[in-house]
Order: C-alpha cells, then sequence, then structure tokens
C-alpha cells in the first residue's frame, strides 16, 4: 500500500501509521512545535522570496454566527456602546466544520487505554483550566513558511471533489507535478477540493448527499468529500509542516475515531498542526491568474494559554 502503488491503507495499515508516521522524541522530549520544527530559518528566508506580486490573499472564512447542522455552536457576537465608544463580546468553540481554526497537538488524544498526547505524554495534563502541554501559545512567533495549493478540483476539471473520489497522497503528487511544483521540507501544504462548491450544491439541490448507511458516511457526521488517510504518508514524507484544507477528511473511510483519520495520526503523533476549514477560492483564483503555486504562508495564533487550538486568519502572499 501507500504513494508507490497508489493503493489506500488498509485498517491493519492504517492502524500501523502510529508508529510508521510516530514523530515522537524525534525533536527532543520537551518538543512542543512538532512538525513546525521543519521551519527552518532557510525555509522563511525563502518563503519571503516568493513574495513577487506583492498581493496578499486572506485564507479564512468569517466567523459563524448561524446555526445549522454544520455548526451547532454558532458563535456569539454583540456590541454595546456607551458615550460615543462600542465594543464587542465574542464567545467561540471554533472547533468544528465551519470557523477558520488551527488545531494545537492537545486537540485530539490517541485512543489507547490511558490515552496520550504528542510525544508520549499523558492526557491527564489537559485539564479545565488550559493544557500543559501541546497547547497553541506555543507557536506565539507564528507560522511563516512556503505555502503550496494543490488545487483539486482545477487539477480535475471540476468544480469540486465528489464524495466517491476523495483526494489521495499520489494524487497529491500528480497535481503537484502538474502545477509545476516539488514538495520541499516545511512546506504548508494547503489542500483545495472546493467547500464553497460543494455547499452550493447541497443548498440548491443540485448535490445529492449520499444516503445514511452508504460507503461514504459516518455513523453521527454530515457525509463530506475531502482528503483521505492516504495523504497521511504524503504529508510524512516530504517533511510538511502544517495541512490546510477546506473540506477536511472525507467521511466514512472506515477508521473510525474522534476527529476523523488524519486527524487521529496528525496531531497526537506525527505532531501536524491542522488548520481547519481555510478558505482557499480566492487564493486559488490568484494562483490560476499568476500561474504559480507557491507563496509565502502567515499564520499567527491568538496566544491562548492551554488553549486547544485558535481562530486564525491565515495569509498567502505572492
Amino acid at each position: 500500500m501507500g504513494l508507490a502503488d497508489r493503493t489506500p491503507p488498509t485498517k491493519d495499515d492504517f492502524f500501523a501509521y502510529r508508529e510508521r508516521y510516530s514523530n515522537w522524541g524525534r525533536w527532543g522530549d520537551d518538543d512542543q512545535l512538532g512538525t513546525l520544527n521543519h521551519i527552518t530559518p532557510e525555509v522563511r528566508a525563502h518563503a519571503a522570496s516568493l513574495v513577487q506580486a506583492g498581493r496578499a490573499v486572506s485564507l479564512a472564512n468569517s466567523l459563524d454566527t448561524r446555526p445549522g447542522p454544520r455548526n451547532p455552536f454558532p458563535v456569539s457576537h454583540y456590541l454595546r456602546w456607551h458615550q460615543g465608544v462600542a465594543w464587542d463580546f465574542f464567545a467561540i468553540n471554533y472547533h468544528g466544520l465551519t470557523n477558520t481554526h488551527v488545531d494545537a497537538h492537545c486537540h485530539i488524544f490517541t485512543d489507547d487505554e490511558e490515552p496520550l498526547l504528542y510525544n508520549g505524554r499523558p492526557a491527564s495534563l489537559v485539564t479545565v483550566t488550559g493544557a500543559k502541554s501541546g497547547s497553541v501559545e506555543h507557536w506565539r512567533d507564528g507560522i511563516v513558511t512556503r505555502g503550496v495549493l494543490y488545487d483539486i478540483p482545477r487539477y480535475r476539471g471540476v468544480d469540486h471533489v465528489s464524495y466517491e473520489l476523495p483526494v489521495h497522497g499520489w494524487e497529491l503528487e500528480d497535481c503537484a507535478r502538474a502545477q509545476g511544483v516539488e514538495p520541499r521540507s516545511g512546506d504548508a501544504v494547503l489542500v483545495r477540493s472546493g467547500a464553497d462548491a460543494v455547499q452550493r450544491g447541497l443548498q440548491s439541490g443540485a448535490l445529492e448527499p449520499p444516503s445514511e448507511g452508504s460507503s461514504v458516511t459516518v455513523p453521527g457526521a454530515p457525509p463530506r468529500p475531502g482528503v483521505h488517510a492516504s495523504a497521511i504518508e504524503f504529508l510524512y514524507e516530504y517533511d510538511a509542516s502544517i495541512l490546510v484544507w477546506d473540506l477536511q477528511e472525507a467521511a466514512g473511510q472506515g477508521f473510525e475515531g474522534s476527529g476523523g483519520p488524519i486527524h487521529q495520526i496528525a496531531l497526537p503523533y506525527m505532531g501536524l498542526p491542522l488548520l481547519d476549514n481555510a478558505n482557499l477560492e480566492a487564493v486559488g483564483v490568484a494562483c490560476a491568474e499568476l500561474g504559480r503555486h507557491e507563496f509565502q504562508f502567515v499564520c499567527a495564533p491568538l496566544v491562548i494559554w492551554g488553549g486547544t487550538g485558535s481562530p486564525v486568519n491565515p495569509l498567502a502572499v505572492l
């Protein structure tokens, strides 16, 4: 199985990912950066050299205040004002399927009898007052590196990824080759699956979601197209620093667990941050117009001590 023979992992293969793609101890027992260690000063300097057009593009969705099946905990936002001064109040549960956010390592535990965090730390370090390991404040200096957009719908010549044909690791290799980009250590890997087109299709009725119990649904989660667990090998072999995506995992892969199969391996074992629910439509247009798919990627998480992640407004600077 794998990239070489273009074969999806079996359940046994996926179980072996826990050891095969583990980075525990790779950067020391006290490491809090995980795959962000791949972003060296040289990688940052090269990313800065990619700014040629001077064009900055946001990769974020607006904070979602609308309740719905994909957003059961909508953002609460209201203003107050007094004597010519106005101020905001926000309450945000940013994990989920709508708000753009980055997952810290402590967001997902291993599924062992005694759960562990990244680098083998006990999950008991996650407390009601904050996580004592793997939390987002360790990334306060920002994530600045080369970003590469893998624009799968444009590569396939379709509006969006289908339920039946998720994005596999070897397709990321094929897409990079077609776009004239060579994956490099420290890359922010941006995978566009066409989230906006999927939502428009569902709302208009033009896209029919799979029936309950089909091979691409999973109990308790809305069916969605997206990225297959086979992409984990690609991310590991090419030393990706962070995965940025608009549709997350394709549902119904047969690897049940918290957060989806890529979440299960990337966060607690690889130490790979995940930037969920990015909006990659504008950067897709910009890359198509400029004829290149690499740029400087900038993401500055909020400094939330003990936080399991942070809402973010990441940028592509071309």
